[in-house]
């Protein structure tokens, strides 16, 4: 049955109702708080620059028939951040972003990213932010407890701090930190040894960042957000290109996210602001891109420009759509959206 048919239609509005009663009520709040709405555009030179991430490629063409490439945004991120360095200094964006080869129960090809920016306020400030944004969803549709998958969590309990480092340690067995150099990289040999130990198998050519997300995605992430939120930080700098390295420790990067119920609902950094090492990294994730799936996107020199001006800056990525899921007890993110890609 096609979601457009009136009996489905009428089964999901309910869901789509609440969605909108929890994006009013999480724009009232970022209004109350002295943000500013903007809307960055879809269209850009590059849809960012990390290794898994995969776009829609475009072209644009001329009055006279000449054609550019261009790009749906996978996230409005590098825009936000040309505001920043132009003045702004709190800013919201309900954003549609558009990211390929990727489908299922928590992955559209089209969906909503609630970013919002800060400048000059460190991380914390905005991890704040983000948990207020659990509870008000909560709140919003009256439900007591989230869940996803048996797993459940209350949105309401103090949330539960965990390095990366201390995850891997704890539901993998792995010292992370001891395959790590000075810099943040990662050393393949060391982590290999130490996912030996652990009885984790991995494939002979997979790297350290394979081996890393293998580990995190099968044996920590399950473990995370059950009872209350979790919030995994301070991840490996080679983990975290768009991220500033922590004052107190090198190899860790002021990158963050949230979990509830198992489930990934936002990524958000203490912003990189230094464009030479911005380039370093980017061409890094693009060398591994390259490595892996055979092609590269473009470096946004414009970008990188803009950083050099940026003030310092935290900011968050949310998943809208996974947020409504759980606010609402639905199974798959296209309960959720309006109209469903078929």
């Amino acid at each position: 049955m096609s979601w457009w048919s009136p009996e489905r239609h009428a089964d999901r509005r309910p869901v789509l109702a609440h969605r909108g009663h929890i994006k009013r009520r999480l724009r009232e709040w970022f209004e109350a708080q002295g943000f500013t709405e903007v809307e960055c555009g879809a269209l850009v030179a590059s849809p960012g620059n990390e290794a898994h991430l995969h776009a829609f490629e475009t072209e644009l063409r001329t009055t006279a028939g000449e054609g550019r490439k261009l790009y749906l945004h996978t996230s409005p991120e590098f825009a936000a951040k040309k505001l920043l360095a132009a003045g702004e200094t709190k800013i919201f964006d309900f954003a549609r972003v558009f990211r390929n080869r990727e489908r299922g129960p928590l992955h559209a090809p089209e969906f909503t990213m609630l970013e919002w920016y800060r400048a000059n306020e460190g991380y914390e400030t905005v991890i704040a932010d983000m948990l207020t944004m659990l509870r008000l969803a909560a709140e919003t549709t009256g439900i007591a407890e989230m869940s996803y998958k048996e797993r459940k969590c209350d949105p309401r309990a103090q949330a539960e701090r965990l390095t990366v480092a201390e995850a891997f340690s704890r539901y993998a067995g792995i010292d992370l930190l001891a395959t790590l150099s000075e810099n943040g990289e990662g050393n393949r040999d060391a982590l290999a040894q130490e996912a030996r130990r652990a009885d984790f198998e991995f494939a002979d050519n997979d790297n350290w960042a394979d081996i890393f997300s293998k580990i995190l995605v099968t044996r920590v992430e399950p473990r995370l957000g059950i009872g209350a939120p979790t919030i995994l930080y301070e991840y490996p700098r080679c983990e975290a290109a768009l991220a500033r390295a922590t004052p107190h420790d090198p190899h860790v990067a002021e990158r963050f996210e949230l979990y509830v119920c198992g489930v990934e609902l936002a990524n958000g950094f203490g912003e990189l602001t230094d464009p030479a090492e911005q380039r370093r990294r980017f061409e890094a994730e693009m060398d591994e891109k390259q490595r892996i799936y055979g092609e590269r996107y473009p470096l946004d020199e414009d970008f990188l420009s803009a950083i050099a001006h940026m003030p310092p800056a935290s900011g968050v990525a949310l998943g809208f759509d996974r947020l409504v899921m759980l606010a609402t007890a639905a199974r798959s993110i296209e309960d959720v959206l309006w109209t469903p890609m078929r």
